[in-house]
């Protein structure tokens, strides 16, 4: 019997309301994260992967045109709770997340240590010095000296401010944890000591992740599953060995034709033209202008449908393989 989701998406819709009509940032994306287990959600800027985080999380702004679908976490309906109960039992307590821009989610006034603390002390009701005594420790975790709990946010490198915004999701133990784009702008040593610290929690804690990003290379250090947005929709979701050496959507293989790899005898190539904006996206298939597989059926919009265990695919030429995947959930 497979395993209970730890988290569990069904058609979920964040639409916004702009002056030039309704944007579908997310629109009926499905899928699940198992406990101990790495998402990996891809996609080019503009896709929705951030609107996606956000929803999960309920930060959202205030020109919200509809937000709806299902989210199960574990055997909570998170959908059904109220702002305060998904404030005090969901929000950074069983779900937290790492915000792009580590320097702009830390405030410069305050001491790090008192910022990493703030979640036990606001979420959980800890005293100052028992949520001082797990901040030491995660800042352990993390890779940061306790030293720097007196310091100020600009007194720190680039690398030790992301690893202390890790350390302020880390410090309440949540199931989830959410990291949006965690290792922009930082150099490609930094980037893999993140990547090190964050397959070591998952190991010695057991933590869940959902990494959001565009780098495919940086991706593959800690991917146990890929999660593929297109214009707000998720085109593939599938086991990492299967993405990243067997893709099944025109889209996928062409992103991964498009990364350089080692002793690789062609050169990369550049998937042509642009997505389609989020305000009124094509009727059919949101890829089918830039596929050079699309044929006549592409004009009607696909649903994700099964290739394997796992494996979905919202794509017409898939359509003898294994028929409609139960609602979309991968």
């Amino acid at each position: 019997m497979a395993a209970r989701p730890l988290l569990r998406v069904e058609d979920l819709q964040l639409h916004y309301r702009t002056r030039r009509g309704i944007a579908r940032a997310v629109d009926g994306v499905s899928f699940d994260i198992r406990a101990n287990e790495a998402l990996v959600v891809l996609g080019e800027s503009g896709c929705g992967k951030s609107s996606l985080a956000k929803a999960l999380l309920r930060i959202l702004p205030r020109n919200v045109h509809s937000f709806r679908g299902q989210v199960m976490l574990g055997d909570t309906d998170v959908m059904a709770l109220g702002d305060e109960a998904f404030r005090r039992d969901v929000q950074w307590t069983r779900v937290a997340m790492v915000m792009q821009a580590a320097m702009n989610a830390l405030n410069p006034v305050v001491r790090v240590g008192e910022q990493v603390a703030e979640p036990l002390r606001v979420h959980a009701g800890w005293s100052r010095e028992r949520a001082r005594e797990r901040v030491v420790r995660t800042f352990e975790q993390v890779g940061v000296a306790t030293d720097f709990l007196q310091r100020y946010p600009f007194e720190l490198s680039g690398g030790m401010r992301q690893r202390v915004v890790l350390a302020m999701a880390l410090v309440t133990e949540p199931e989830l944890v959410i990291l949006d784009e965690p290792t922009s702008a930082l150099d490609v040593l930094t980037q893999a000591s993140i990547m090190n610290v964050l397959k070591r929690i998952k190991r010695e804690q057991g933590t869940s992740f959902m990494l959001i990003t565009h780098d495919v290379a940086t991706s593959s250090e800690i991917a146990d599953r890929v999660a593929l947005m297109y214009a707000g929709q998720m085109v593939e979701v599938a086991d990492a060995d299967a993405f990243f050496h067997e893709p099944a959507h025109p889209y996928s293989q062409m992103l991964m034709a498009s990364v350089p790899r080692l002793r690789q005898q062609t050169e990369p190539a550049p998937i042509p033209g642009q997505p389609p904006e989020l305000i009124e996206p094509p009727a059919g298939c949101r890829f089918a202008d830039r596929c050079p597989r699309r044929f006549d059926r592409c004009a009607r919009e696909p649903e994700p449908l099964r290739v394997g265990e796992r494996h979905h695919v919202r794509c017409w030429l898939h359509a003898g393989s294994g028929g409609a995947g139960g609602g979309g959930r991968a």
